[in-house]
């Protein structure tokens, strides 16, 4: 299968997601080198769609802004070839079943095995839908990743039993962005999910200080952050890449204290 496992290798993984083509493919490249070198153990893609539904109004403003710069999934396809002669970090794409549904399901899994990136996430799919996808990204090599949610309930254990490459544990009900608390056990999830894989636990949606991502990260493999990523690309533009760098390095520089 694909490399995702490494991300966890060197103690707890920070995850970080940035929207590509916000506010363009060219400082998307440049950020996406600069985590990578700042700390981030695994980089989520996300290729820009008109109906995000999972997302929050931060990363929907950046969906909106990246497809009005005429992103595609074509050029993004582009973009990683050229990161990967560099970036050796695993990569996944975060999209939703449409992107990957236009574009052709075996044709976007053999594009993402030619770019070498590691799977996919595609938070509209549940669990009881995942094989019109799965198979064609299991003849790649592909990890379709899963989602699991405080109300996943009685299908923890059959979501997990299943799992490639990582879990994502989507902390708090609702869409992703910044929360200034986060309430949920992630705990009694993680030992749920624990008692079935050992396929790496990594817990997203509202993480965006220090504090946050080692409290999530004590109980889990490592944090996911996005909202707060996306929000220094909308601020600072075509400058924001020693921001994100900075934001980066101290994210991961907290969990490292954590071994």
């Amino acid at each position: 299968m694909s490399n995702l496992g490494k991300a966890f290798d060197h103690g707890k993984a920070f995850v970080a997601f940035i929207t590509c083509g916000d506010p363009d493919l060219e400082t998307t490249a440049k950020a996406v080198r600069a985590m990578a070198e700042a700390g981030a153990d695994l980089i989520e893609l996300g290729i820009p769609f008109s109906d995000p539904t999972a997302e929050g109004p931060v990363i929907q403003s950046a969906n909106v802004r990246a497809l009005a710069a005429g992103t595609t999934t074509d050029k993004i396809f582009e973009m990683v070839k050229e990161l990967r002669n560099d970036v050796k970090i695993p990569m996944v794409f975060m999209t939703y079943a449409n992107v990957v549904f236009s574009y052709g399901t075996g044709r976007f899994a053999e594009r993402c095995a030619e770019v070498e990136i590691d799977g996919v996430i595609l938070p509209d799919v549940p669990y009881e839908e995942k094989e019109e996808f799965a198979p064609f990204f299991d003849a790649y090599g592909l990890s379709l990743v899963s989602l699991i949610a405080p109300t996943s309930a009685e299908r923890i254990a059959m979501i997990a039993k299943e799992a490639q490459g990582f879990i994502y544990v989507v902390s708090s009900l609702g869409v992703t962005g910044v929360r200034s608390e986060i309430t949920t056990d992630i705990g009694a999830l993680t030992e749920q999910i624990r008692a079935v894989t050992d396929v790496p636990c990594a817990v997203g949606f509202g993480i965006s200080t220090p504090e946050q991502a080692v409290k999530m990260a004590k109980v889990s493999d490592g944090a996911i952050v996005g909202s707060a990523i996306v929000r220094l690309m909308e601020k600072y533009g075509r400058e924001a890449v020693p921001h994100v760098a900075e934001y980066v390095k101290s994210m991961k520089d907290a969990l490292k204290t954590l071994g």
